[in-house]
């Protein structure tokens, strides 16, 4: 499968961390109901559903973008050897920068990282142990925190919510800050004259896309306004880690409008392999059609 996608004169390519049955429908999405799963299964397993386990797969990735002889990677999934309570993440090796040096960047030619939102899965390989320590992974790279993310974690509320999963400010957030390299930038920050933030809030409140435009052709990086393809069937569905659910809808719904029927290419974090894909109207709304696919 393709793992670099052009977009005008822009590069992209998907940096793989992990791809494996990891939820299942419910503990994702708790509007979804086993109707809604047997509804689908047919064409969810096995490429998104694992039938044995019940549980959706997902992938766990960044994104590499080569513009204007920069290098800006975008999340940076669950890193190494971190303390996690999830067991699939919790004191995990990766080979995740050997899938960034095999994309054709070492971690020191690394320019630019954004991180579309603060959690555990987005983060991880901000920083990476080094005689016990954190120190920042990219140390030449200017890494861009959107500041309203940045005081919603540091918030009593934002801290309450990471004890689910283990506190990855320590450990890939705070040290970034310390080390001088952190730019806190607005939701619609422009990082180049192609490569700009778009606000998507809900999931998080500070949450963004990453809008790439280049010589009239579009993509755009959605994090987890999208976690899987049953998310563009069932638009109402908000996850379970949404802080605000009902926002999460209405960006999500205003999203699938505004793109369907498009040529704009959508590069959602978690799809799995290909990733990159369509959206389409279909007779109940709307369709994920990935580029591996024929068009409707």
């Amino acid at each position: 499968m393709a793992n670099t996608f052009q977009v005008g004169d822009l590069k992209v390519s998907l940096v793989v961390e992990s791809e494996f049955p990891v939820l299942t429908p419910n503990e994702v999405y708790p509007d979804a109901t086993q109707e809604d799963i047997d509804k689908n299964e047919a064409w969810l397993a096995p490429r998104f559903y694992d039938r044995i386990s019940d549980k959706l797969i997902l992938s766990f990735q960044g994104f590499l973008i080569r513009s204007d002889g920069k290098n800006i990677l975008v999340d940076t999934c669950v890193g190494d050897c971190k303390d996690r309570r999830r067991p699939s993440f919790d004191q995990k090796k990766w080979s995740w920068l050997d899938q960034l040096i095999a994309a054709g960047c070492e971690p020191e030619q690394v320019d630019i990282v954004v991180c579309t939102h603060f959690h555990v899965d987005h983060v991880g390989w901000n920083t990476q142990r080094v005689d016990g320590t954190w120190q920042p992974t990219f140390p030449n790279a200017r890494y861009l925190f959107v500041k309203k993310e940045w005081d919603y974690w540091r918030s009593g509320e934002g801290a309450h919510n990471i004890t689910r999963t283990g506190d990855y400010m320590q450990d890939s957030i705070l040290p970034i800050v310390e080390a001088g390299l952190a730019d806190f930038v607005d939701m619609d920050h422009r990082i180049d004259p192609d490569v700009s933030l778009k606000p998507a809030p809900g999931h998080t409140p500070g949450m963004v896309c990453v809008d790439l435009q280049s010589n009239g052709s579009q993509a755009i990086i959605t994090g987890d306004l999208l976690h899987t393809v049953l998310q563009v069937i069932y638009p109402d569905w908000s996850t379970r880690f949404c802080a605000d659910p009902v926002l999460s809808r209405h960006t999500r719904k205003a999203f699938l409008e505004r793109y369907a029927n498009t040529d704009v290419m959508i590069l959602p974090a978690h799809f799995p392999r290909p990733t990159a894909g369509y959206i389409e109207r279909d007779s109940h709304g709307f369709r994920y059609r990935f580029v591996d696919e024929k068009k409707s």
